[in-house]
């Protein structure tokens, strides 16, 4: 079981697929300032909440810069529950998105 690396574009063309959800694993207060949409679920609270997660086929992780989604995503991998899910990681992070 692996994630796959996708960039800010692969993000917009997977979002539209059905069952598919954008996972933003930085913190509220960095989700309110600026985000693309999708459950903000910060990367401490990814076990407590995933519950969220299972009625979706397709996870895309992000965060601000790849570290924390990286983090995430690798996790998810390991959770019994999430491991049938195609997990995507947005690679270099949402800075990519503000430059």
């Amino acid at each position: 079981m692996t994630y796959t690396d996708i960039s800010l574009p692969d993000v917009e063309a997977l979002r539209q697929q059905p069952n598919t959800a954008v996972v933003d694993v930085r913190d509220e207060w960095e989700f309110d300032e600026f985000n693309i949409g999708g459950l903000n679920i910060p990367l401490p609270d990814i076990r407590a909440r995933k519950a969220e997660l299972l009625p979706y086929q397709s996870l895309i992780v992000i965060c601000t810069n790849g570290v924390r989604s990286r983090v995430a995503a690798k996790d998810f991998l390991r959770q019994p529950a999430l491991q049938n899910k195609s997990i995507y990681h947005l690679h270099g992070g949402l800075v990519e998105a503000v430059d």
